[in-house]
């Protein structure tokens, strides 16, 4: 199969051997970068830690300064690569995949794993999460360019490095697969979602191969309890959505509060923050869940944790909101947790060790808090029950999820940090059904190839327009320098046996396009052509009439 064949198949929108072998291309590259972003942040760690994440195990007034540094030499590598190109994560992602089909600046990539790298390394509360969307969303899409495949393609492409980011990044890829479906492209396909799920297998297979097999949260075993606790987590499912809407409020806050400082200003207030609260409690920096298996493994007071998680919360919505590249999921699980086990303290009065329940409440926590945050209900269902690796969770999740889902969207008006972070950036995100449902298609799919390109000049028309077989006639001539097409037609005229030509003029659209691009040429006029042309404008290979687009936007669907 030539390459045209290739793109051909690839422009339509069904699932094709094609399209899943350049998802595994895509996954394994997305993969490739994650792993190395794993590894680059241990490398830095262990420059000055014990052992990775292990905060508590360095000196006060190193901790105190570490995130200063950090927070200098990002300044640095983005004063380098240029400020402009400093939006990253996944709000920024989101906005390329639905504007500009996953297409991701490459200085935007080196910001990110740059920036990352030392945010996640020097005790931020951010999650290595934000980082990896981004940099498998520019790995995949990277594929599909250098190809110079049809955007659609692109666009599933990115999907798919998306997802090989998060299972690479948290070894579950039932969970990436369906974040990549409820919080990026927001619907379910067929010919999305095979794709997809083949390149979060390769993103699990890769870093099961780098970092073993075991799961993050092995350490933590789901105990199943008494039936009638079950009705006290819907009251730990208001409480987690009430949380959310608390911490989604509280970041927007910091976000408009300090839009006045500049860049360098508003980083070096977090590296600041983060190393005063680091030289107090070390169980507050970073956003792993290594801290929370060493308190879940000592005897820990609710007092104490009451004041971590105060604490956490404060460096998460400081370090995000003041544009520590990182993300957001990482944090909300530790917090989720951590609240989890302090909602199961006041069981104490009706069960005999409550500490008992504090590994499976802190699962619970982690879910609700992680649907009312990002609204994304079954995505964490799923990371809940993959990162603990229990089947077991999934009854008990889901009455903490749908009432945390409920409070803090119907009671509370939260939505999803992730819009209104889009919002506020006044970045767009939405797109028509019909805009939406020609996307799905590129040009050259549906493209009429049966044309006939007049090779002489305007006063020999008439002869090579009679032949009503020839397909459409197109005009083209150069004006200033410039090709320019126009559709050719014939009226005759009532009086005499004279033909009068018509010249509309034809827009030039690369093959890459879609049909949303000729829909927005030919939808004012509600007539015309538009020709689709290769490398160069030159070189035409077909055309799309308003006509054909018509039969195509109309046509039944399953």
């Amino acid at each position: 199969m030539n390459l045209h064949s290739f793109r051909k198949e690839l422009a339509t929108p069904r699932t094709s051997i094609q399209l899943c072998a350049v998802a595994v291309v895509a996954g394994v590259s997305a993969a490739s970068l994650i792993i190395l972003f794993r590894l680059s942040i241990e490398w830095v760690q262990l420059l000055f830690l014990p052992e990775v994440n292990d905060f508590a195990g360095i000196t006060p007034t190193t901790r105190l300064l570490l995130p200063l540094v950090g927070a200098l030499l990002i300044i640095l590598f983005a004063y380098l690569t240029g400020f402009k190109h400093y939006r990253m994560g996944i709000p920024f992602v989101i906005h390329r995949v639905k504007n500009y089909f996953g297409h991701i600046p490459v200085r935007t990539a080196i910001n990110q794993f740059l920036g990352g790298t030392l945010a996640l390394a020097t005790g931020f509360s951010v999650g290595r999460e934000g980082p990896s969307v981004h940099l498998g969303a520019f790995g995949s899409s990277f594929i599909g360019q250098w190809l110079k495949l049809p955007d659609n393609s692109i666009r599933i492409l990115s999907g798919c490095g998306i997802a090989a980011a998060i299972s690479a990044s948290f070894n579950t890829p039932f969970a990436a697969v369906i974040f990549v479906m409820e919080v990026v492209l927001r619907e379910y396909k067929i010919h999305i979602f095979i794709p997809i799920m083949l390149a979060a297998a390769c993103g699990s297979v890769m870093t099961r191969a780098v970092f073993g097999e075991a799961q993050e949260l092995a350490f933590i075993h789901f105990a199943n309890f008494n039936y009638w606790i079950y009705l006290y987590l819907v009251v730990v499912g208001i409480v987690l959505g009430a949380l959310a809407t608390f911490f989604n409020n509280s970041l927007m806050t910091v976000i408009r509060g300090f839009h006045r400082f500049d860049m360098v200003r508003r980083l070096l207030i977090a590296g600041a923050v983060t190393g005063i609260v680091g030289f107090i409690l070390p169980e507050a920096l970073g956003a792993h869940f290594h801290s929370t298996h060493n308190l879940f493994a000592q005897h820990f007071d609710v007092q104490f944790l009451l004041w971590v998680v105060s604490a956490k919360f404060l460096l998460t919505i400081i370090a995000l909101g003041l544009g520590v590249p990182g993300g957001i999921m990482g944090p909300v699980f530790v917090i989720g947790m951590l609240s989890g086990v302090l909602l199961a303290s006041p069981l104490g009065f009706f069960v005999s060790d409550p500490t008992a329940l504090h590994e499976s409440f802190s699962l619970l926590g982690m879910a609700g808090l992680m649907a009312a945050v990002l609204h994304a209900p079954l995505a964490a269902l799923s990371a809940v029950m993959e990162l603990a690796y229990s089947p077991e969770v999934i009854l008990p999740a889901i009455l903490v999820i749908v009432p945390a889902y409920v409070t803090a969207t119907q009671f509370l008006g939260n939505r999803s940090v992730f819009i209104r972070q889009l919002d506020y950036q006044k970045l767009p995100y939405t797109l028509s059904s019909v805009m939406s449902f020609l996307q799905k298609t590129g040009v050259i799919a549906v493209m009429d190839t049966k044309f006939k390109l007049a090779k002489q000049g305007k006063e020999h028309l008439n002869s090579e327009i009679t032949d009503a077989d020839s397909g459409t006639l197109v005009y083209k001539s150069m004006v200033n320098d410039q090709v320019e097409y126009a559709q050719v037609s014939h009226n005759k005229n009532e009086h005499c046996d004279a033909t009068e030509l018509t010249f509309t003029p034809m827009q030039a659209v690369k093959y890459q396009a879609t049909l949303a691009e000729v829909y927005a040429i030919l939808s004012p006029q509600r007539a015309g052509a538009v020709c689709i042309y290769s490398d160069s404008a030159d070189d035409i290979i077909g055309i799309i009439t308003w006509e054909t687009l018509s039969l195509y936007l109309h046509q039944a669907s399953y």
